[in-house]
């Protein structure tokens, strides 16, 4: 991995298969403990018929293969009681990386992605157990703003949610 070409594009149909292994990879890989509300049948149904056609889905390739997945929400609908998040803001929805592929930088080209999507500022969730996927985010300067005991999301496991803005 990291010698071939790398290109950032929008998934296809004809991805939702690939996309959806590498979710699943990398979920194991980086979650081991975490157990998945779903099956692997429900991910790849879900990914197939509900993300890839109807989400705003990114992928990474090197060489042609994905190797990389982000699902983004720039429709601006996190404005936040608190003030702490502009009307028009974003969401990283979802952001794997094959477990094979970490470290060459396609998490960042994501990131990079989303930014450029979503200039007002953009917050993620991610599980308080993924120190990797914190330490990562804190490096693009993302801030933790909540901590939560899990009970808003569909594997109960404590959660953190993460915020960028521009001016960070």
């Amino acid at each position: 991995m990291g010698s071939g070409e790398l290109q950032v594009r929008r998934a296809t149909p004809a991805d939702a298969d690939v996309v959806a292994d590498v979710w699943l990879r990398s979920f194991a890989s980086a979650l081991p403990t975490v157990v998945r509300a779903h099956s692997d049948d429900e991910v790849r149904s879900w990914i197939r018929d509900v993300v890839v056609p109807g989400r705003e889905t990114w992928v990474a390739t090197i060489d042609g293969a994905v190797a990389a997945m982000m699902v983004l929400d720039a429709g601006g609908d996190n404005a936040d009681s608190d003030g702490g998040v502009a009307a028009g803001a974003g969401e990283i929805d979802q952001l794997y990386v094959d477990p094979p592929a970490q470290g060459y930088g396609l998490g960042s080209c994501l990131v990079d992605v989303a930014k450029q999507r979503c200039p007002v500022g953009l917050e993620l969730w991610t599980f308080q157990i993924n120190t990797t996927a914190q330490r990562f985010y804190e490096r693009h300067g993302f801030i933790a703003v909540d901590r939560t005991d899990g009970s808003g999301n569909e594997e109960r496991e404590p959660d953190i949610r993460y915020r960028w803005c521009a001016d960070n």
